[in-house]
């Protein structure tokens, strides 16, 4: 039986990385999406495994193709993507293929696919307990939060545009929501 879609946008900060590895050790049959890049491999990263590795030509290429169900280019030449082909090559495999995009790509992804695709969008409880979030990770520097914050406030703004929208204002509780949300609708 063919796998279905089960895509998760957030603002940064937002919790939906722990969410996600949480339901990926659940027992659903989920697999993550192998997205495309045109940057190079880092450290031990290999081809098809944590991505697959273009060129910018070739990335460019495979656009005017029409061959990827979202993608963005991050920088002059950086890409990131989601090839249709490889989504079909998990589906056909029976797994559940999750995906970790931004909201424009969650929303393109969704309306390619229809009702096959279940569409996540996990909040946070306010800006201010997303600010503290993101200062208490220690990870960045105030004009890097300054810029994660005004982009979540352009996110939050496409949360109604998902078929489910989960607050993260208490881990558990949204680990167990998105675990039942999840579940219905892979037994659906």
């Amino acid at each position: 039986m063919a796998g279905k879609l089960i895509i998760f946008s957030a603002p940064s900060g937002s919790g939906k990385s722990t969410i996600i590895n949480y339901l990926l050790t659940c027992n659903l049959n989920l697999a993550f999406s192998i997205s495309a890049t045109s940057r190079p491999p880092r450290g031990t990263e290999k081809n098809g495994v944590e991505y697959f590795f273009l060129t910018p030509e070739e990335f460019k290429r495979r656009i005017a193709a029409n061959e990827f169900l979202e993608y963005e280019e991050v920088y002059t030449d950086r890409f990131y993507g989601t090839l249709k082909s490889q989504v079909e090559k998990q589906l056909e495999a029976g797994q559940n293929v999750v995906f970790d995009v931004d909201v424009v790509g969650g929303c393109n992804i969704k309306k390619f696919y229809g009702d096959r695709a279940l569409s996540v969008f996990i909040q946070p409880p306010s800006i201010d307990e997303l600010r503290a979030r993101l200062n208490g990770r220690g990870t960045d520097t105030p004009d890097v939060i300054e810029d994660r914050i005004a982009k979540a406030q352009f996110e939050l703004g496409y949360a109604d545009k998902f078929d489910v929208v989960i607050v993260n204002d208490e881990l558990e509780k949204a680990k167990a929501e998105a675990l039942k949300v999840v579940s219905d609708f892979i037994k659906k």
